[in-house]
C-alpha cells in the first residue's frame, strides 16, 4: 500500500472519529433549545416590581417577557407564582434617557438612547433553587427627535413628538428586554 493511501485513510478515519464524537457535543440553534430541567412545564412571571420613576416600564416589561415566552411555544406561562414548576421574578432597577446627538447648532438633542436596566432571577419553586441569575440585565435603544423647523431654520423639537418618540422607545427596549432574558434563560447564556 503505498504512503498516499495510508495517509488518505488515517484522514479520513480523523474526519469520521470527529464527526462521530461531535455529533452529541449539545449544540442546538439558537432559540431552539433549553437548559432547562425537562419537569419544567409551567412558567410563573407575576408583575415585575419598579424600583424607577418611570410609570409602567415594570408593568410593560413583564408582558413582554411573558409574550416572548408563549412565542416560544415550549411553556405553560402563568401571571402569578402559584402552581408554577419555576418562576420568573424581576425588578426594573434603572430607567435613563441621555441625548446623544444634537443639532447642527449644538443647543439641542436630536438623538436619545433609552437604557433598561434589571435584576432577574428564574427560580425552581420544586427545589427552591436558582436555575438562572443576572442582577444586572442591561438593554439601550436608541431613538431620534422629531422636531418642527422654527424660525431662523433651527429645529426646535415639538414635546408631544418627543413623548411619542419616547413611548415608541420603551416598546422597543421593552420588547429588545424581553428577547434578551427569554434568550439567555433558554439558551443558558
Amino acid at each position: 500500500m503505498s504512503l498516499f493511501n495510508k495517509l488518505s485513510k488515517v484522514g479520513l478515519s480523523l474526519v469520521l472519529a470527529t464527526a462521530l464524537l461531535s455529533s452529541g457535543c449539545g449544540y442546538a440553534l439558537a432559540g431552539h433549545g433549553s437548559f432547562l430541567p425537562d419537569y419544567i412545564k409551567v412558567i410563573g412571571i407575576p408583575a415585575f416590581a419598579n424600583s424607577t420613576s418611570y410609570f409602567d416600564i415594570a408593568q410593560i416589561a413583564t408582558d413582554k417577557v411573558r409574550t416572548e415566552f408563549i412565542g416560544r411555544g415550549h411553556y405553560k406561562i402563568l401571571p402569578e407564582a402559584t402552581g408554577a414548576d419555576a418562576v420568573l421574578s424581576g425588578t426594573i432597577t434603572s430607567i435613563s434617557i441621555v441625548p446623544t446627538a444634537f443639532s447642527q447648532q449644538g443647543q439641542q438633542a436630536s438623538r436619545y438612547t433609552i437604557t433598561v436596566m434589571a435584576n432577574i432571577e428564574l427560580r425552581d419553586s420544586q427545589k427552591n433553587a436558582v436555575l438562572w441569575n443576572n442582577p444586572a440585565v442591561t438593554v439601550r435603544e436608541e431613538y431620534d427627535a422629531t422636531g418642527t423647523t422654527a424660525s431662523a431654520g433651527t429645529v426646535a423639537v415639538d414635546p408631544s413628538s418627543f413623548f411619542n418618540q419616547e413611548t415608541n422607545a420603551v416598546q422597543r427596549v421593552s420588547d429588545e428586554f424581553a428577547r434578551t432574558v427569554v434568550s439567555a434563560i433558554l439558551e443558558a447564556f
